[in-house]
This record gives C-alpha cells, sequence and structure tokens, in this order.
C-alpha cells in the first residue's frame, strides 16, 4: 500500500527557539508509512525564525507573512498552500509542541479505522507532565458556551478514542476531504481563534471529532491574561469593543459561540448567558468555575467513547 500523504502547517511569529524544538521533535517521530511534509507560515518574524528554519530544516516551505495575518489567516495561507499537493491529510499544529514519537501514527491509525473522522491530541502541560488543557471540553448553553476544564489530568481519560463537540487548534489530523468540505477558517471574524470555528463545522457536517487518548502531545502553558476586572476603564472598554485579537473581545467571544453552538440559538443565547454570569460573578472561566467539581473526562463522555 502506498504510504499516507500529510501536510503539516504551522503559522509563527518570533519564537525562534520554541519553533526550533518544535520542529525537531517533529522530524524526530516515528513515520512508518507516512510521508510528512512541513509548510511553515512565518508572518513577519524579526528575530530570525525564518532563517533559522532554512539553516536546521532545509526541506521545510517556508511562506513569509508581513506581519498582520494572526493565527486564523496564517494558517489559512498554509493549508491552501498544503492542499495543491493533494494531500490524505492535513495536520495543523501549534510551534510550541513537543510530540510523542508514535502520536502521528496513532493519529492515523484512528483516522483511518474510524470513517470520516477527525483527530485531536491529548495536550499535555508541559511543566506539569500530568496535567491537561483544552481537551475536551463540554457545550451548555446555561455555563455561556464551552467549558474548558482546569482539573483533569491523564489519569481521568477515557481509554480508547471519544467524540468530542469541538477539537482546538494546537494539533489535529483533518482529512483533506473534510476541509475541502468545509472550507477554511473565518479570518473576518475569528482573525486570532478561527480555529473555534472549524471543527464544530465539520461535526455539523457529518464528520465525527475524536480525541485519541494514545496521542500525546506536550504543550507550553497557555499566558495568563490579565484579569478583566484588574483593567482600568479605559482598557475594559478597548479589551471589550476594540480588540478582535484579545480574550476578553465581545466580537470574539460572540463568534465562538455563535460557531461552536450546535445551533445559532443556543449559541446567540449562551452568549448573552455568559455575560450575565459575569455580571453575577459566576462566571465558568472565573474563580468561580475554578472552584467547581469536574467529574473525570472518562465519565463526562461516557456515551461517547468510541468502541474498537
Amino acid at each position: 500500500m502506498p504510504n499516507i500523504r500529510i501536510e503539516a502547517v504551522t503559522p509563527v511569529h518570533n519564537r525562534r527557539e520554541l519553533t526550533l524544538e518544535c520542529l525537531k521533535s517533529l522530524f524526530s517521530i516515528d513515520l512508518d508509512g507516512i510521508d510528512l511534509s512541513v509548510t511553515v507560515v512565518d508572518d513577519g518574524s524579526t528575530d530570525g525564525t525564518a532563517e533559522a528554519i532554512s539553516s536546521a530544516f532545509p526541506d521545510v516551505k517556508i511562506i513569509s507573512g508581513n506581519g498582520d495575518l494572526w493565527y486564523t489567516a496564517g494558517m489559512n495561507l498554509g493549508i491552501k498552500a498544503a492542499l495543491e499537493k493533494e494531500p490524505d491529510y492535513i495536520l495543523g499544529f501549534n510551534n510550541d509542541s513537543v510530540f510523542d514519537k508514535k502520536f502521528l501514527i496513532n493519529m492515523v491509525d484512528t483516522a483511518e479505522k474510524v470513517d470520516r473522522s477527525v483527530i485531536g491530541a491529548v495536550l499535555i502541560d508541559w511543566e506539569d507532565r500530568n496535567s491537561i488543557f483544552q481537551v475536551s471540553p463540554q457545550w451548555n448553553v446555561w455555563w455561556g458556551g464551552l467549558r474548558h476544564w482546569r482539573k483533569q489530568t491523564l489519569d481521568t481519560l477515557p481509554t480508547s478514542p471519544w467524540e468530542v463537540p469541538i477539537i482546538v487548534g494546537n494539533c489535529v489530523l483533518i482529512p483533506a476531504e473534510a476541509l475541502k468540505a468545509a472550507g477554511l477558517m473565518d479570518e473576518q471574524r475569528l482573525p486570532q481563534f478561527g480555529d473555534a470555528g472549524l471543527t464544530p463545522k465539520m461535526k455539523k457536517l457529518g464528520w465525527k471529532l475524536l480525541i485519541d487518548p494514545r496521542v500525546c502531545v506536550y504543550c507550553k502553558p497557555n499566558d495568563i491574561p490579565v484579569s478583566f476586572g484588574a483593567l482600568s476603564i479605559k482598557d475594559k472598554y478597548k479589551a471589550l469593543f476594540n480588540d478582535p485579537y484579545g480574550p476578553h473581545g465581545i466580537k470574539r467571544r460572540f463568534y465562538t459561540n455563535y460557531f461552536a453552538a450546535p445551533n445559532k440559538i443556543q449559541g446567540i443565547a449562551a452568549f448573552i448567558i455568559f455575560y450575565a454570569r459575569v455580571l453575577i460573578g459566576k462566571n465558568i472561566e472565573g474563580r468561580w468555575g475554578m472552584d467547581q467539581n469536574e467529574k473525570p473526562l472518562a465519565v463526562i463522555f461516557a456515551d461517547k467513547i468510541i468502541r474498537r
């Protein structure tokens, strides 16, 4: 049988050393039965990222941006170039990742065995090798949208792949046919969080979104943004209405809920409820949310586990 053809894509901006470590890890994995090519979209880096990649990894294709692409447009540019090579799959990944040796073989194994499936990784905090994050969030209108778990570990996961409502873009294997059906990410409405709309759209088109517990990727912990409550009134207004790239923006929240929701009505309702919760101090993403109990993901998603 011919090898599986995978085009890997990541956007970067001024994180030269992280990017080099990430690529070193990616090119060290087991690729038995896989032909892997890598495209890096260098969005106007000024720290020599592109030059360092070209020197250390001459086979990596580099696409240059002017610094205005941000995540969504950067990924879209790389995906469009990758699809021209007619691969079987696109691997989208962040450049702050370190990969388990068999992560891609396990991704492909599940994708090939489960028809019409998109496969996400278990994202592990590389400072705490037992803690996971941004894995398998759950949708609930009364929470104000998606709830990202705070207390899950490798020990709380299902032991087989399970179906989820969304896969974040840190590391995801997408069949080329799924991308052709769903189209690219929305650069205008979600310039920095386009992945929030992509896999839910695929799910609505009949693709299964799966997390495979055998697929382990170690990631740099997310930078914690300045608390909204700690901002001045002027900065609060800016964060809410004038910053399309930041975590507090109303536009970002609206479109994240709108695209990720099972339907538009639920998305709009969850958006309203989210800010109502903020006003009463019971925001699922704030301190109140952190204090809530969490059942293990193996229990929460027990009816979504794929038996193989």
